[in-house]
């Protein structure tokens, strides 16, 4: 799965546990950062990236406050 990627879907979030959407949120805050410096300096090709991985953050946060909330439920490990 790619941060700013279309294949990224809240579908498959459910299937990852709570540090790995924590890493994820991480990973993509990080590339937003660097395509803003990109944006910022002219050096930016794709503006488009930038929405979609706003767009991937705001639902990982989503993911994340479903399931303090209740809505969503964590995977359970299978041992």
């Amino acid at each position: 799965m790619a941060v700013g990627s279309k294949d990224l879907q809240t579908s498959e979030l459910d299937g990852f546990d709570d540090e790995r959407l924590v890493a994820e949120l991480r990973k993509a805050k990080d590339e937003l950062f660097h395509l803003r410096f990109a944006s910022a300096t002219g050096q930016l090709e794709s503006h488009g990236r930038l929405k979609e991985v706003k767009r991937d953050i705001a639902r990982i946060y989503t993911v994340l406050r479903e399931r303090e909330l209740g809505i969503r439920t964590a995977p359970t490990s299978v041992k």
